[in-house]
């Protein structure tokens, strides 16, 4: 028997092996010839981490940065990145996503989010620091990266020197290719062979054994567990992946799991579930990542994350729920949800594909053969079926006023930039030429923020609230909740219903960000007693000290004004009204009526609303209240973070959005 003792195992499986190597030459020459490479590449390639490094050694560095924008990803690959050419992270390479910025006058490859590239060009149109900018996972067809396809494009013809880089995992390469060009897809290739050409780098696949269920399940989250714990005690050893629609799903799960546990034989190996969604830290994030330790079977519970934008080794075993949770706008309400809706095809087979990463897997799916039949090819891009107001806002402050002549690969429905526009307007960001207002609309633009919160925050200093106002902004905008969920449900209802106020979720919100700096930032045992999630309110703080600085930025006086409950506020009113009344300017079409059976409806009274069970208003009276998150899940309608306000505001804050019936 050979001695191993004396070996310790790779950071990373070593580079040499990643399908893009034996292509290096290939995608440096398109890259210098071309000022558009289109590039297809199973997720694993290594792509995202590999392209960047290249080009920076072939000196496409020297005077500007390499660029690769990536969502949720952009941490965990920068970090990625940074290991392998051993370096600090946020030296040469950083990373930027919303409210947190890890790079410097040093950095040369940046990953940050195709948001904030476009929140770049705010500043700078023609993106003049970049010499190449590569748009990862363009398939997925986000809503800014859309945008910023759009932009680019845009961008090219004036700097002829730039480089763009459009990755894709799917066959769409002609699609993206013909955009760039201004070609129709009926045209012939060789019209745009000189601006862009299209390199296909295959992934490392192994085959991957599709399993449907024979009948349709009910529940599937149980069905998911039962499948876990049948893999575990009869399948050879490897990682399980399982896709499930969000956060909810996901914590529901890790505890069905951690109550099954107990059964397992003794001496058996053990299961470690872990959550990954886009509202975890990065350091949450990257325990996916980490090797399970001996005798345990890793279990990844995912959202689409884990679909394209992140690589995990070791995944042989993919359980698929079938859904995915998706934004959808209904311009009649103007109310946008977030939706769990049947995959489609392409996502299907991408989530197969994560298990034949490293040796053949098993793809266990929690539908029928036939519901798999059933479902669309592709997912309908997001800017069909979004609120378009904050793209819009977005283009206007670029300076591209005319939005229907603006380039989109795939233009949207004019309902929903009608209704867009009109919410712009009655939030007072465009003038009656649907440009922008000054200073209000290029503030509302230049603030990280949805545009009704933007408008809350910007009106604040009228109302005199604007520090308590900074704080619910900065709770509001945070991914993840403040509380901890534990075992037990009673202690934690009791923690809550100390911070409560009468009013709602937004007061209460505040209330436990001052008890917190207060009390619970030198002591961390404080937020374990108040089922408090000390990682998300520490970045609270930090969201706020953001925008506070956005703010002086804007020059207005951000002097601190946190006094007692009964200090009177602009216009002789007690503080809690004055929040209120800011909360009204802003959300004003997130108004909704409270009826005798306790539901909401909205103002048209077409759509029927339920207040979410972690709101203060849950079996609660209101006449009139105002919300900022809308979520569905089964058959209902669910509001979260919702404030009881007066009828009467509404039509001194929105008279443009509403008007009295005579």
């Amino acid at each position: 028997m050979a001695d191993f003792e004396s070996f310790i195992p790779a950071l990373h499986r070593p580079t040499s092996l990643l399908p893009i190597v034996r292509h290096k030459e290939a995608l440096l020459y398109t890259v210098e010839k071309h000022q558009v490479t289109v590039l297809i590449g199973q997720t694993g390639s290594g792509k995202t981490t590999q392209l960047p490094q290249y080009l920076e050694q072939a000196g496409w560095c020297n005077d500007g940065k390499v660029i690769a924008p990536r969502r949720v990803a952009a941490t965990t690959v920068a970090k990625r990145v940074s290991e392998e050419m051993r370096c600090q992270l946020g030296q040469q390479v950083g990373y930027s996503i919303r409210f947190e910025d890890v790079s410097s006058a040093t950095t040369r490859i940046k990953f940050l989010t195709d948001g904030l590239l476009l929140r770049e060009a705010l500043v700078d149109p023609l993106l003049s620091r970049y010499s190449v900018i590569m748009v990862d996972e363009a398939h997925e067809r986000s809503l800014s990266s859309d945008v910023l396809l759009g932009v680019l494009k845009k961008v090219c013809k004036r700097r002829p020197e730039l480089r763009i880089i459009v990755s894709s995992a799917t066959l769409d390469a002609e699609q993206f290719l013909n955009f760039f060009s201004g070609t129709n897809s009926e045209d012939t290739t060789t019209e745009y062979n000189s601006i862009g050409q299209i390199i296909s780098i295959e992934g490392r696949t192994h085959p991957v054994d599709i399993h449907y269920m024979t009948e349709p399940c009910e529940e599937y989250l149980q069905r998911a567990v039962k499948t876990i714990f049948d893999i575990h005690s009869s399948e050879p050893e490897g990682d399980i992946l399982v896709f499930l629609t969000g956060r909810d799903e996901i914590e529901t799960i890790t505890e069905m799991i951690a109550n099954r546990l107990p059964s397992l034989p003794d001496g058996s190996e053990k299961i470690l579930p872990l959550p990954l969604y886009a509202g975890l830290t990065t350091e949450q994030q990257m325990y996916v990542f980490e090797p399970a330790p001996d005798n345990t079977h890793k279990v990844i519970c995912a959202t689409n994350i884990a679909e394209a934008s992140v690589t995990i080794d070791g995944i042989i075993y993919v359980i698929d729920c079938g859904f995915v949770k998706l934004r959808a706008f209904n311009p009649t309400t103007g109310i946008e949800t977030l939706t769990a809706t049947p995959v489609s095809k392409a996502s299907a087979a991408q989530r197969a594909g994560r298990a034949g990463r490293t040796k053949p897997g098993k793809c266990y799916r929690l539908y029928t053969e036939a519901a798999y039949n059933s479902l669309d090819d592709v997912t309908v891009p997001e800017i069909q079926r979004s609120n378009l107001a904050p793209m819009i806002l977005q283009l206007k402050a670029l300076g591209i006023d005319n939005i229907a002549r603006f380039d989109f690969i795939t233009p949207p429905p004019a309902e929903l930039i009608i209704r867009a526009l009109e919410l712009l307007f009655s939030l007072g960001a465009l003038d009656d030429y649907a440009k922008l207002t000054k200073p209000m609309g290029t503030r509302m633009a230049e603030l990280a923020l949805e545009p009704m919160l933007a408008k809350c925050l910007l009106s604040a200093t009228s109302f005199g609230c604007l520090s308590e106002m900074l704080t619910i902004a900065a709770m509001v905008s945070l991914q993840s909740s403040v509380w901890f969920t534990h075992d037990t449900k009673k202690a934690e209802e009791t923690a809550r219903r100390k911070f409560a106020v009468e009013e709602g979720d937004h007061l209460t919100l505040l209330n436990v960000y001052q008890a917190f700096v207060t009390k619970g930032k030198k002591d961390s045992k404080w937020c374990q007693q108040h089922y408090l999630n000390f990682k998300s309110m520490s970045r609270a703080v930090s969201i706020r000290n953001q925008l506070r600085r956005y703010l002086e930025r804007f020059g207005i006086d951000v002097t601190e004004s946190l006094g007692g409950n009964d200090v009177l506020r602009a216009g002789g009113r007690p503080k809690e009204e004055s929040i209120r009344r800011c909360l009204t300017s802003g959300y004003f079409a997130h108004a909704a009526r409270m009826m005798p059976d306790g539901t909401f409806r909205t103002v048209d009274g077409g759509t029927v609303l339920h207040a979410h069970p972690s709101s203060l208003m849950f079996n609660r009276k209101a006449d009139w209240v105002i919300f900022t998150e809308v979520m569905e899940t089964g058959d209902k309608t669910f509001i979260r973070d919702v404030t009881k306000i007066e009828k009467a505001w509404l039509l001194e804050y929105a008279p443009e959005f509403y008007r009295v019936k005579s």
